[in-house]
């Protein structure tokens, strides 16, 4: 763990200044400058610690369009590896208390769409500011669980944001899942495995025509879907 700190903290402060300089660049074209970074960061930090990373496609991987990205939620990891597997440009949805970090909460602040769980006029910006990202045609990712799965369940129930915005904007939902990194690093301590990381891209869930009447079941259609993949999977 001491040796992935340090290069984890090499690495970060190797990109900060261009990470600086691009977020002049603004919201969309700045920020998508800066995964790039951040991509660059994460190739360079899992093979560094002994962490193999398998993609895994139930679908056609040449597929452009814009998606909301629905993935289970189980370690620490799960944030460092989205920026190397999920197709650029995108953006994750993320805790505000993230930001707070020395030095790495520069860089979070730049590159998510950061909510305030604990105040509604906070959940609805940011909402808003997730569905304004959508129409400049970059993909959202959402860990529907809302927080780390530390139960031996397969899946914590979803909530219903990912879902309001899909049935909103009339996005795709795409659901993908992590298989390793609890594994790797679990939630509950920070010791660190080398090994695979296995990402699953699973088949677009289309939501056309879905009205607010049928999130319920669009939420409950995603996670069966994810439920199944993982029992079959883990």
């Amino acid at each position: 763990m001491i040796y992935a700190a340090i290069v984890f903290l090499v690495i970060m402060f190797l990109i900060i200044p261009p990470i600086f300089l691009a977020s002049f660049l603004g919201r969309i074209k700045g920020g998508n400058i800066i995964f790039y970074f951040l991509r660059f960061w994460s190739h360079t930090w899992f093979p560094a610690v002994g962490i193999m990373v398998k993609r895994i496609y139930k679908h056609d991987k040449k597929d452009k369009t814009p998606y909301i990205y629905v993935v289970n939620h189980r370690s620490y990891l799960d944030a460092a590896l989205a920026v190397q597997v999920m197709r650029l440009p995108f953006r994750p949805l993320g805790k505000i208390e993230m930001k707070r970090i020395p030095a790495f909460g520069y860089i979070y602040r730049q590159s998510v769409v950061m909510v305030d769980r604990s105040d509604a006029k906070a959940r609805a910006r940011s909402v808003r500011e997730m569905i304004s990202v959508i129409k400049e045609g970059v993909s959202i990712l959402i860990f529907p669980e809302g927080t780390t799965n530390e139960t031996d369940s397969l899946l914590q129930p979803f909530h219903n944001g990912a879902f309001r915005i899909a049935i909103e904007t009339q996005t795709p939902i795409q659901p993908v899942l992590y298989l390793d990194n609890g594994k790797r690093l679990h939630a509950k301590g920070f010791n660190l495995l080398p090994g695979r990381c296995r990402v699953v891209y699973l088949p677009p869930v289309p939501v056309t025509g879905l009205t607010m009447e049928d999130l319920p079941a669009l939420r409950q259609q995603v996670f069966n879907i994810m439920e199944q993949e993982l029992k079959a999977t883990v």
